[in-house]
């Protein structure tokens, strides 16, 4: 373990904090997004925050895939195994997202819905073969890094015939997301959500690579800067930012050397292509509908379409009214914010997405950070 406990040093930490007040301007506001709900977690379970001036604000960002799932997606899932009866296999934490009606997966799993947790998408394709007589689908959720495995189950469904096998396909992309928060209002015309730059995904840019994001930096004029989910990746990246933002320059600039290249993960960007393809459209938490934001099964693998092979309609659902998890996926505002934060809604008793994933806002500050906001009084 001892070369994680080097990214972890604390020693080397109060080195890069020092060394970030020193290169920080006076007078000068720094504001930086990191968009990957991996960092934010980081962040609040190292206390990055604590180690940074003043000076240097940290937004979340939307980078949570449980997060940014829409409620009318949960529901297609609970309708297929409430409605259709057929086993519906996902990941541990899309299980306890709320839905409608009071219901999430698990609730309906009590009910009597055949619903289980699964680790990876080769389980939903075992458990297929392993029950030929039991209809199966994998609700497929996350941003670029968990999509190679969904298309390479299909593609192996595909070769092996299954016909019992199917996709409830959901996976989102990176660079729309980020170009929907750089042109929202709260960015670009009111001024409420100040950006200076953007702390870019690990495990997303493992597979898209650096260039992507190349536009955010000539067309927008924001730098991003790749970082690994270690505390002292974080803060180098904090400071790699703030040198750009003094010396004027908006670069996309690699921290991650060790795992993320220019180029990426070519044979997974190749896999991708020949399952997936682009929707024309996708809702997403707190983002509203994002134009070729989302990725669908290609029409050559329309056999292993869950929503063609069930005729399920999109139906988009409300957030609940006093959840506030919608504004803070977009930096607008901060958990503590939300009235509902701490009190019903916890991550035994989530009531927004942000609060079930150790990666969203609202559970990383609530399991690492609330303690810090309690007023310390003196006898």
């Amino acid at each position: 373990m001892k070369y994680v406990d080097d990214f972890r040093d604390g020693e080397i930490a109060r080195g890069l904090a020092a060394a970030i007040a020193r290169e920080v301007e006076p007078g000068r506001r720094y504001a930086f997004m990191e968009f990957c709900g991996g960092h934010t977690h980081a962040i609040s379970r190292y206390g990055v925050t604590d180690l940074l001036p003043p000076a240097v604000r940290m937004i979340h960002g939307p980078g949570c895939p449980v997060c940014v799932l829409p409620i009318g997606r949960i529901d297609q899932a609970i309708q297929l195994a409430l409605d259709e009866g057929v086993t519906v296999c996902s990941y541990g934490d899309t299980l306890r997202v709320p839905a409608s009606e009071g219901l999430s997966m698990l609730r309906a799993r009590a009910r009597g819905a055949d619903i289980r947790m699964i680790y990876s998408a080769a389980d939903a394709l075992a458990l297929a073969q392993r029950e030929p007589e039991r209809q199966v689908v994998f609700f497929a959720i996350g941003f670029e890094t968990t999509t190679p495995p969904t298309a390479l189950v299909i593609r192996q469904a595909a070769k092996l015939g299954l016909k019992n096998f199917s996709v409830l396909c959901c996976h989102v992309l990176t660079p729309p997301a980020i170009t929907a928060i750089l042109d929202s209002p709260e960015v670009r015309d009111l001024g409420i959500v100040p950006l200076d730059g953007f702390i870019g995904p690990a495990h997303v840019s493992t597979v898209i690579g650096t260039r992507p994001y190349a536009g955010f930096a000539a067309g927008y004029r924001k730098p991003v800067v790749i970082a690994g989910f270690e505390p002292l990746d974080v803060m180098q990246a904090i400071r790699m930012l703030v040198r750009q933002v003094n010396e004027g320059r908006a670069e996309v600039e690699n921290e991650f050397t060790r795992a993320v290249t220019a180029e990426g993960n070519l044979k997974a960007q190749a896999l991708m292509a020949e399952v997936l393809e682009l929707r024309s459209e996708f809702e997403w938490r707190g983002l509203g509908v994002l134009p070729n934001s989302a990725l669908k099964i290609r029409e050559g693998f329309a056999a292993f379409d869950a929503e063609a092979r069930f005729g399920l309609r999109y139906r988009p659902v409300p957030d609940h009214k006093s959840c506030d998890c919608g504004a803070i996926l977009r930096g607008v505002k901060q958990p503590l914010d939300c009235k509902l934060f701490g009190t019903v809604c916890t991550p035994e008793t989530p009531m927004g997405s942000c609060m079930v994933s150790s990666e969203g806002a609202c559970a990383a500050h609530y399991t690492y950070g609330r303690f810090r906001d309690i007023p310390v009084t003196v006898a």
